[in-house]
């Protein structure tokens, strides 16, 4: 027994090249372009000691300051077992501490350390330079037109995801 799938005459390949019609072209390029970003955000953690998913909890520990790590985990992406692999990372290396939560004694807030701000600081600069080779193709006002682009997709007014 077959399902019932829709056939097009002129089939469109998801390709993610210029010009691709296809429904999923839009899925592709936004893939290439993470991990395209992704490799130059690692290159610029790397010589910190850190990788991409401890330097996620920093950004959320300095936007949203003291987080219990289940939020942590929703807003990383990441599941349970993995943020506490995560937190345990940044508690070890002095990076962040977890302290207990007024009123809830099983949970523990998620604190980034001054140390922590300091690498955090510090992953800012070094990847400055690998942000400008990032969008080095690009004219005039194109980075901050694409970063406007991304913004209202990643976010849009609905709070649809």
């Amino acid at each position: 027994m077959t399902a019932d799938i829709p056939h097009r005459t002129t089939a469109s390949r998801a390709t993610d090249r210029p010009g691709d019609e296809s429904p999923f072209a839009l899925g592709l390029l936004l893939r290439r372009a993470h991990l395209r970003a992704a490799t130059v955000m690692t290159e610029a953690l790397r010589p910190l000691g850190l990788e991409l998913r401890h330097f996620a909890v920093l950004i959320e520990l300095v936007n949203h300051g003291p987080t219990v790590q289940r939020d942590l985990a929703t807003a990383t992406g990441s599941d349970k077992a993995g943020i506490m692999r995560v937190v345990d990372d940044l508690e070890r290396r002095g990076l962040a501490v977890r302290k207990a939560v007024p009123g809830d004694r099983r949970a523990r807030a998620v604190e980034i350390t001054p140390q922590g701000r300091e690498l955090f600081d510090a992953a800012h600069v070094a990847a400055e330079p690998l942000a400008e080779r990032l969008v080095a193709e690009l004219g005039p006002g194109e980075p901050e037109q694409l970063t406007d682009l991304l913004t209202r997709f990643a976010h849009p007014a609905g709070g649809e995801a």
